[in-house]
């Protein structure tokens, strides 16, 4: 069998023992409804109550401020359409960037179809939104503002304290998707003046299908999902109280453990760039070269058509990726690779690395290695 050496975990990881150990009993043993008052019901409400105190000392927030949904997307969505209408009186003018997920630009779209505008940043050739283009794009009638904590394809952190201070001195709402954050950079909701946050579980080592949102008790936001009284009546639906505890017991780790895990990413990033550019001509990074995710490296190489490398590598057991797994089956340019100025022909050659825990500095060797060997059979035919 074929060595498998996974470096895509940007767009997933695998559910951690300790995680999986939380979540087990409540599959089967203690599978009561939480809505229930007898006992069987009260534990799965307690494992809630739990999990949202896990989640809120992650962020640094109180725990009536975070909300389970069932992922980064619905978090996003949430967050944009329940604050954006409850607050049509306030005004009708959202900013964010162009290089979001597709979670939030696809709902701001939504948005506008309802009578919102909403403005779209440019951001520099390395990812990075201007401070001075947040504040020119102010109205009067803005009421909400969006920009991703961490980009999940080319890995550029904002200046999300310097966004937030803004928002709250001009009484607008700040929003950020911090899905490819947790785990990887601290936040504090209260120092960096964030209103509303979206994380998903299975991007720092919990299970799929569930995630959370944290938004600030005086922000008024109205439901997407109706036909029940869950979550404060802002999030309709039966719990899934094994997604939730998982998720409780995976912030509280990745929380616990995060100055250690980033030095060893970053560590692990540094050592394969060096060997990538050292030993393969033609070699670009995309995105911002030090305030970036410490896991994140994403290159292009010039005339090495990124599908065929990476149906290569997946042959010898590679894992890699070109940028969202939202959009991999997209035939298009990436559209974060286009708003920081790529051409059409380089975006198609964009690799994604993406480190975790399990990977080793051998793991490093063996891709690179795997690459060089690739790149020149791929130039030459």
């Amino acid at each position: 069998m074929k060595e498998i050496v996974y470096v895509d975990h940007s767009a997933t990881t695998y559910v951690k023992k300790e995680v999986l150990n939380e979540m087990l009993p409540y599959f089967s043993e203690k599978y009561g409804n939480a809505s229930s008052i007898y006992s069987k019901g009260l534990e799965s409400k307690e494992a809630i109550d739990k999990a949202r105190k896990q989640v809120s000392d992650a962020l640094g927030c109180n725990e009536s401020e975070i909300y389970f949904t069932a992922g980064g997307s619905e978090s996003d969505n949430l967050a944009l359409l329940g604050i954006s209408r409850a607050n049509i009186e306030k005004g009708n003018h959202i900013i964010t960037t162009k290089i979001e997920h597709l979670g939030i630009l696809e709902t701001c779209k939504r948005l506008e179809k309802e009578g919102f505008e909403v403005t779209y940043l440019d951001v520099d050739s390395t990812g990075l939104v201007h401070i001075e283009d947040v504040e020119r794009a102010i109205r009067p009638t803005t009421i909400l503002i969006s920009v991703m904590f961490a980009n999940n394809e080319i890995g550029t952190l904002q200046p999300i304290e310097d966004i937030g201070k803004i928002c709250r001195r001009e009484g607008i709402y700040f929003h950020t998707d911090a899905v490819q954050a947790i785990g990887n950079v601290h936040i504090d909701t209260e120092k960096m003046c964030i209103d509303a946050l979206s994380l998903s579980a299975h991007k720092f080592y919990g299970p799929k299908g569930i995630g959370a949102l944290y938004i600030r008790n005086e922000v008024k936001f109205d439901p997407i999902i109706t036909g029940g009284h869950q979550e404060k009546n802002k999030r309709a639906g039966t719990e899934n109280v094994p997604g939730i505890v998982g998720l409780g017991a995976a912030i509280e780790l990745a929380n616990n453990n995060i100055d250690s895990y980033n030095e060893k990413l970053y560590k692990l990033r540094e050592y394969c760039l060096d060997k990538i550019i050292s030993n393969i001509p033609g070699v670009v990074l995309n995105g911002h070269r030090t305030k970036r995710l410490p896991g994140n490296l994403n290159v292009s190489i010039m005339g090495i058509p990124v599908g065929s490398l990476l149906i290569m590598l997946d042959d010898v057991g590679i894992c890699a990726s070109s940028g969202s797994a939202c959009t991999s089956g997209s035939v298009n340019p990436s559209h974060v690779l286009v708003a920081i100025g790529m051409k059409a022909e380089m975006s198609h050659c964009s690799l994604r690395i993406t480190l975790g825990e399990s990977n080793t500095y051998d793991d490093i060797d063996y891709i690179v290695c795997n690459l060089i060997r690739i790149s020149k059979k791929l130039r030459v035919t």
